[in-house]
């Protein structure tokens, strides 16, 4: 079969055959459709090697009240066609994330049917219509901010409310968007000098670890300085790749990470560093920060000092409660379970458990 990416396969099998069923069946009903919960699709970053688990023509229906979700369920269920565009959209037996309504014969297809308020409350433990505060920014890692602000709508019959839901989630407040760029770069700070420090005592493989970390924290600092979600470890570097200015950093970086010794290393991780540097400045969300790198203690390597942005960001800070946060940022930033960071309780209660300075 000839691979369709899958947001186009999802709206065409909405378009195609979810509507036209509902339109027949349950006349009058008010939805909204689309694909927001979770996938290489809702990036646009999935091949034909997608295809071969969770694939399949599928849609996310919500309805106004939880009470209509058992009757359009059983519409689905008994309606919707074994295949659509040669592609099967019923799936018998197996384990399965996405693709996993079963209906009456036991069988799976990918159309979910949930309450708008209750699904968005058991994605992100809130409902973004309602508001969006500090503590939910905190709480929300930045992949499921990336699911539900990507993807796409293909009907919101809702009087916009799903629209309305993801407009809400599309960028951080600008304090709380400096919180996160000051833990970003709190976080540089406390491990910038350690490759240096492993290089010199002949750790060869302990310097290059600390520099693949100093690599990640940069690239999704990258991506926070532009406005974009940080995506989970498959696709941060394809996404960071994207931006327009990345290739000054992506050269610095595998120059970083490539086979050469020490000093190579540390070219790169400077070139990175001052670029990012650059970056942050140039935002103006703070008082600007001489970006060159400088020597550790007088010992024979070079860092950014990146606790001099952190201060910088922090100082910028107009909330005095956020100010007073200790400076981790949000969950993803110190969290990188994947087991807590997909509970959204567990989340918030990590975060909750936070202390001020």
């Amino acid at each position: 079969m000839t691979f369709v990416p899958g947001l186009a396969l999802a709206r065409r099998f909405h378009d195609e055959v979810v509507a036209p069923l509902l339109a027949r069946r349950r006349p009058g009903l008010r939805y909204a459709a689309g694909l927001l919960d979770g996938g290489s699709e809702l990036l646009g970053l999935d091949t034909a090697r997608s295809t071969d688990h969770d694939w399949g023509p599928r849609t996310q229906l919500f309805v106004a009240g939880p009470d209509e979700v058992g009757p359009v369920r059983a519409v689905l269920d008994a309606e919707l066609p074994a295949e659509f565009l040669g592609w099967p959209a019923r799936f018998a037996g197996g384990p399965d994330v996405r693709l996993g309504v079963v209906d009456a014969d036991g069988d799976r297809h990918g159309v979910s049917v949930d309450e708008l308020g209750g699904w968005l409350r058991g994605r992100l433990g809130f409902d973004p219509r309602t508001g969006v505060g500090v503590a939910d920014w905190l709480a929300t890692p930045t992949q499921r901010l990336a699911e539900l602000t990507g993807g796409a709508v293909f009907h919101d019959g809702l009087d916009g409310a799903l629209t309305a839901a993801r407009g809400r989630l599309a960028w951080y407040p600008d304090d709380v968007w400096r919180h996160v760029l000051a833990a970003a770069w709190t976080r540089i700070g406390q491990t910038e000098h350690l490759a240096g420090r492993c290089a010199e005592v002949g750790d060869e493989l302990g310097s290059r670890v600390v520099t693949a970390g100093l690599a990640r924290d940069l690239m999704r600092l990258g991506l926070l300085l532009h406005c974009r979600w940080p995506p989970y470890a498959k696709w941060l570097g394809t996404v960071f790749a994207r931006l327009p200015a990345a290739d000054p950093v992506v050269d610095a970086l595998s120059r970083a990470l490539g086979p050469d010794g020490w000093s190579e290393r540390q070219a790169g991780l400077v070139g990175a560093l001052e670029t990012v540097a650059g970056w942050t400045n140039d935002l103006g969300l703070a008082a600007p920060v001489d970006p060159a790198a400088r020597q550790f203690h007088g010992r024979p390597f070079l860092v950014l000092d990146a606790g001099r942005f952190a201060a910088a960001l922090r100082a910028a800070i107009g909330d005095p409660a956020l100010r007073a946060r200790l400076p981790v940022g949000a969950v993803d930033q110190y969290v990188d379970n994947v087991d807590v960071l997909t509970d959204p309780q567990r989340v918030r209660r990590i975060v909750a458990a936070i202390p001020s300075d």
